[in-house]
């Protein structure tokens, strides 16, 4: 089993991924969030940086735990509670942390948008979704109807998708942004397209829909947002020879 330092494993994530260079929420801290003793033998991926993920990693043995939404979303909390619990556990654990939010969400090559819209099997692909000058997202073109869509997309996550109507019966050209992607409503409009696949919408966005004329997909926050880590654990597995496991830990949401 190949024992990587750790220094050079987040060196090669924080050029690889780019995180310096794509804005992001402030709360989102990119990058090594809790530092370990390291060397990385074995990494878990997952979604979150949840309890129930340290404790996984803690378990497996895994000096690194590699997420998509890390520890610090709600801003400078006292460490107590379940924020000291979790902190406590990686440093005990000799598990590093890192978090990699919309660089991940961007990437071409294994961020999430990327990959569910190769796999629903967008063509022509073009960046969509701008936050703060970055586009986040990517939109394609796939002839499709409405219900045939819906049903790629329940194959591909593995799961029920929900439909907010709006858009044209057959579809033509669709934009990805996964997670709560649904603020991008306005954008796809105005870029002409007839569908939006995300993850979730608050109730306002079905009446957006409708009056702007797109339709919304609706697969899951959690579902749409696996594929970034479990595609970047590979690419760590590819290059430094380490044994990755993706945690698997659903909120239903």
């Amino acid at each position: 089993m190949a024992a990587v330092p750790l220094r050079e494993v987040v060196a090669y994530l924080d050029d690889y991924l780019d995180v310096d260079s794509v804005p992001d929420y402030a709360g989102a801290l990119n990058g090594l969030q809790v530092e370990g003793p390291g060397p990385v033998r074995r990494v878990v991926a997952a979604v979150d940086a949840s309890e129930a993920a340290v404790r996984e990693a803690a378990a497996w043995r895994a000096e690194l735990l590699l997420v998509h939404h890390g520890i610090f979303w709600d801003g400078v909390r006292p460490l107590t509670g379940r924020r000291f619990r979790k902190v406590e556990a990686l440093i005990k654990g000799g598990v590093a942390l890192y978090s990699v939010h919309l660089p991940l969400d961007a990437h071409p090559e294994v961020g999430n948008c990327a990959l569910l819209a190769r796999a629903l099997g967008l063509a022509e692909l073009a960046p969509f979704g701008e936050y703060k000058g970055t586009a986040v997202g990517w939109m394609g073109r796939v002839g499709a109807s409405v219900a045939t869509l819906a049903a790629k997309m329940e194959t591909v996550l593995d799961g029920p998708v929900r439909v907010l109507p709006g858009g044209p019966e057959r579809i033509a050209r669709v934009a990805v942004v996964t997670g709560a992607g649904a603020s991008m409503l306005d954008e796809a409009a105005a870029k002409g397209l007839d569908a939006l696949v995300t993850g979730e919408a608050q109730h306002h966005h079905a009446i957006e829909a409708a009056e702007l004329g797109v339709t919304v997909f609706l697969g899951g926050h959690y579902a749409t947002e696996t594929w970034g880590v479990k595609a970047v654990a590979a690419k760590l597995q590819e290059r430094f020879g380490v044994e990755t496991m993706f945690a698997e830990l659903p909120t239903g949401l």
